[in-house]
């Protein structure tokens, strides 16, 4: 059998966008040569791979299946057959998808985008927001860098522990706690609480070092995001309890009051993770190295120079 490597190509976007003028657009083809490379798939697989359903196209079990695996050989095949070639920051022109947790874009992502510009102006980064259920983006490729307080457990996921911070109560200045002197475990857990969860969570380790200490809380919402949070938190008397680096930003902003947290907890790790194919791409290295300035230091970062020296680049 004599087997074409465009078709893959064609594979992998019409199993990307779902549909063949997404595919095109993606390729830089016309529709109807991407519609004709649709048709030798069909011939070659013997799956139909996209059918009609109404005005949109529904990929067959098949195609969902071999997905992965479809943008992972690609990607093998690219690896191999790319000729080596110096990345020059000044004319890079890509497009990077990173998929943080939102208070670490609201902390980190302005410094690492002013650092982006100031480098490769020809870079463009997609901030996405994180889904309520766990998502393979990174191990598929649609997601370039993510940023969040959870290690993955796949062995192909890097993970890296760039920050961590201690966790800080949040309330409006006139909170009654505000006037309490010292915050005990006590009076924490006999106010009013609002959690931060975008799974819509309404517990938390928080209630566990509370029981420990003979004591629960009375969580009356949650929220997916923590500027959400903080809208309910500034015009009420409930608290929300949130890692000190991206509340105190807010803080000022929303006119808060941060005070300790009376528990005993682990400081919030922030880790930054990556997909194994990234490892010893130039381009992704540099971006990972300016995302772990920023999210270590988001003052510093925003202004750091470019590297003095040409970076190879493979594949």
């Amino acid at each position: 059998m004599q087997l074409d490597l465009n078709l893959l190509a064609a594979l992998d976007a019409l199993l990307e966008e779902g549909s063949v003028a997404g595919a095109a657009e993606r390729l830089h083809v016309t529709a109807p040569a991407m519609s004709r490379s649709l048709g030798r798939i069909r011939r070659t697989t013997g799956d139909q791979i996209l059918v009609r359903t109404g005005r949109t196209m529904t990929p067959t079990p098949y195609a969902i299946a071999v997905r992965a695996q479809v943008h992972d050989l690609l990607q093998q095949v690219r690896g191999v057959l790319a000729p080596s070639r110096e990345l020059d920051l000044a004319t890079l022109e890509r497009t990077f998808t990173l998929r943080w947790h939102d208070a670490l874009v609201t902390h980190a992502g302005p410094a690492l985008l002013a650092a982006v510009r100031e480098q490769a102006p020809g870079v463009r980064l997609r901030f996405l927001a994180e889904s309520s259920v766990d998502t393979p983006e990174l191990r598929r490729g649609e997601v370039d860098l993510a940023a969040n307080a959870d290690r993955p457990t796949a062995p192909e996921i890097r993970a890296e522990r760039v920050a961590e911070t201690r966790h800080v109560v949040a309330v409006r200045a006139e909170h009654p706690l505000t006037r309490a002197g010292t915050v005990t475990a006590a009076h924490y857990a006999a106010a009013d609480h609002i959690a931060v969860s975008r799974r819509g969570r309404l517990s938390s380790v928080l209630d566990g070092a509370l029981a420990a200490l003979g004591l629960t809380r009375r969580v009356v919402a949650s929220a997916p995001t923590e500027g959400a949070a903080f809208a309910f938190v500034r015009s009420s008397d409930l608290l929300v309890t949130v890692p000190e680096s991206t509340a105190r930003p807010a803080a000022a902003e929303f006119g808060l009051t941060l005070l300790p947290l009376p528990l005993d907890l682990p400081p919030a790790p922030v880790y930054l993770s990556w997909h194994q194919r990234y490892d010893t791409d130039p381009a992704h290295r540099w971006l990972r190295d300016l995302a772990r300035g920023a999210l270590t230091d988001p003052e510093a970062a925003g202004h750091r120079p470019a590297p003095s020296e040409p970076v190879r680049e493979s594949g």
